[in-house]
């Protein structure tokens, strides 16, 4: 069991009950954090709760709740380069990133970690980033797992109008150079100053105003724009997926929920994956930004209406 580590609550966010987070180490000894939450009464099964790119646990205590309240044990980690866990660049605002080999490793190392206290049948929930990496963890021969939800995952990329065969090639480049740890484009999307609707990533005011609430109550949790690095990582781990025939291999039930107005991953990438997959299911909520786990309560209902007949299956 690993030494205790901090959650950040506030009074609009309280830490969940039944529940502390850890410090462990990540496949190269790097320091990160995770939280395990046990329900009241006896358990379903475990969640394993994998946050977006800037997202860290405490972004994820409702998640949270929401979980406890279908009786699952919760296991929700923050990724290295955010939240608490250890970060490679002495700016700790830079998202950055070396590729998707070290998340693999540390995913490994989380479950090794938290296994003798995760009940079974596993459950894999992962968002955005997360939705990608745990992807890549099941496509690469993870096996222990008995289905995964997958909240708008990061399976292709939204380039903005740019050609994406430009934008990969000179994340590439710079990734390979100087400048690896610089701001895309000197970008650096300061996380304080960031206000509701301007960044489009939810329709819900009050959650939204939530986390930032969170991050002015310890900056430490907060993180900014990415670097060349974490975008050759992302374009990269994208790629992967999409030349794998790890795809077609897996053999649980995995449902994709996208968002139909999402402005940071391309539907036409989290619909082609999820037809790849034996037992995919794609599930898309129209009227959705990226953030569906912070949308309005009924944008949120259709993905836990998604989430609740794929574990039903398995359960």
């Amino acid at each position: 069991m690993g030494h205790a580590a901090p959650l950040v609550s506030i009074v609009e966010a309280p830490v969940p009950d039944h529940g502390k987070a850890e410090w462990f180490s990540g496949a190269d000894g790097a320091t990160l954090r995770a939280a395990l939450f046990s329900p009241a009464g006896p358990s379903r099964g475990s969640v394993v709760v994998s946050p977006g790119r800037s997202e860290p646990i405490e972004k994820y205590f409702e998640v949270v709740q929401d979980l406890l309240d279908r009786g699952f044990v919760v296991l929700v980690h923050d990724w290295r380069g955010q939240g608490l866990s250890h970060r490679a660049l002495p700016d700790r605002l830079k998202g950055h990133a070396a590729g998707f080999k070290d998340f693999l490793g540390d995913y490994q190392a989380l479950l090794a970690a938290f296994e003798t206290r995760l009940p079974k049948p596993w459950i894999a929930l992962g968002h955005s980033m997360g939705g990608c990496l745990t992807m890549l963890v099941l496509a690469t021969g993870e096996r222990r797992f008995a289905a995964a939800v997958l909240s708008a995952p990061m399976l292709g990329l939204n380039t903005g109008g740019k050609p994406a065969g430009g934008a990969r090639a000179l994340a590439w480049l710079m990734s390979r150079s100087r400048y690896k740890g610089d701001y895309v484009l000197g970008d650096a999307g300061d996380p304080f100053v960031q206000s509701f609707p301007d960044d489009a990533l939810t329709h819900d005011a009050a959650r939204y105003a939530r986390h930032r609430a969170q991050i002015h109550a310890n900056p430490d949790i907060a993180l900014g724009g990415i670097t060349w690095g974490w975008t050759d990582f992302a374009f990269s781990a994208c790629a992967f997926l999409r030349r794998t025939k790890g795809v077609e291999a897996v053999p649980i039930p995995v449902t994709i929920v996208a968002a139909g107005q999402d402005s940071r991953v391309l539907i036409a990438d989290e619909r082609s994956i999820a037809g790849r997959i034996p037992q995919g299911r794609y599930v898309e909520i129209p009227d959705a930004f990226h953030e569906i786990l912070i949308e309005t309560d009924d944008r949120r209902a259709v993905f836990w209406k998604a989430f609740d007949e794929t574990v039903e299956e398995v359960l």
